[in-house]
């Protein structure tokens, strides 16, 4: 399977793309925003192509020409302001999705944020973000793509435990962005885990185990 990343420059994305391109089973394109940044994937022996969130639904679609699934992994920031959060979070992964579908992709994996699906559970300092998810993860919903959308807990910089909990509705929690990216390999090809959405942090399960109680 030929994945084309979305947010390639991100840290769950840069871990993703070194998983892909030593992966046996699939290949990996990087989309990105700069050249400067297609350079160092490129020296990497990573295929790159040039295409901005930000830009057309059809240049989008150019860039995933060829794949076979995408992976939605990019997100505005904590440094930019809502404006950025609605155009990246929201408008750009409906922008990816609506491209797949025109693109002739069916796989697709969103990246999304814990309880991103239940209101009641959204932090009020990051009230902009947790709708730009939510509403994207619906329009995700309602298309005609094989999605899969992972809800990862509090995002840490720590080494991987490769042991994850993964369920419809975990309330609270964290996991390594390192085990964020197995799981997004693993999802991959997991039939169990087809149009289906579920909140993941760290836990006891092996991921892969865990992808296929969810």
């Amino acid at each position: 399977m030929k994945v084309l990343v979305v947010g390639s420059n991100g840290q769950i994305g840069q871990r993703l793309i070194q998983l892909l391109k030593e992966s046996k089973k699939h290949t990996v394109r990087a989309m990105v925003r700069k050249k400067e940044q297609a350079d160092v994937y490129e020296k990497q022996g990573v295929e790159t192509v040039l295409a901005d969130l930000e830009g057309t639904l059809d240049s989008i679609a150019e860039a995933a020409k060829g794949c076979d699934a995408i992976v939605f992994t990019a997100g505005s920031g904590g440094r930019t302001g809502d404006d950025k959060t609605l155009l990246i979070d929201l408008d750009g992964a409906g922008k990816t999705i609506d491209a797949a579908e025109k693109a002739g992709i069916e796989r697709f994996i969103m990246v999304s944020a814990i309880q991103a699906n239940n209101r009641e559970n959204w932090h009020d300092n990051i009230l902009p973000y947790y709708a730009a998810k939510h509403y994207a993860d619906r329009v995700l919903e309602s298309s005609s793509l094989n999605y899969t959308i992972i809800r990862p807990g509090i995002l840490l910089n720590e080494s991987g435990t490769g042991k994850v909990s993964a369920a419809e509705n975990i309330t609270y929690g964290s996991i390594p962005r390192e085990d964020v990216a197995h799981a997004i390999l693993a999802a991959l090809d997991e039939k169990h885990t087809y149009k289906r959405a579920f909140d993941l942090i760290a836990g006891d399960d092996l991921i892969d185990d865990a992808l296929k109680k969810v």
